[in-house]
């Protein structure tokens, strides 16, 4: 599988620690950046990322920013994009079984560097449930 990653400055930590959680599991990843801890803004990164989970590039997503709310707001205005902002493993869980959320966002400021790769595997482990769930992700885009 081809995961797409991206941070921003508050993130870039996290975001290394992730990926080497990726490489280690096998996955393929593609980093979108930021590249550095140097002051940057999340809307760079996170439009290069929606445009390849849309495009089909990369299968899934993991967006890192300091509350996360940044990295959802703008990633969520592309379309066929469901991200979902989580901050413990049952809410990570939820928004891949619920929402079916194809980009994990995670704050960084507000969470463990041991949450964040807990939060991760559970959302890569989880299926999506469908049903009642599914038609209500049919009603989203307007």
């Amino acid at each position: 599988m081809k995961i797409g990653i991206c941070s921003d400055h508050a993130g870039f930590e996290y975001k290394s620690i992730v990926m080497s959680y990726l490489l280690n599991k096998g996955y393929d990843v593609v980093n979108f950046g930021t590249d550095s801890p140097e002051s940057c803004d999340y809307p760079d990164y996170a439009h290069q990322l929606a445009q390849a989970v849309s495009a089909g590039e990369v299968e899934k997503g993991i967006a890192i920013c300091g509350t996360g709310n940044g990295m959802a707001i703008t990633l969520n205005h592309h379309k066929d994009i469901r991200a979902g902002l989580a901050w413990n493993v049952n809410l990570a869980h939820l928004v891949k079984e619920h929402n079916d959320a194809n980009i994990l966002v995670l704050p960084a400021r507000f969470i463990s560097r041991r949450m964040a790769v807990m939060m991760v595997r559970e959302w890569l482990l989880t299926a999506f449930a469908g049903g009642r769930h599914q038609r209500r992700i049919d009603k989203i885009t307007l």
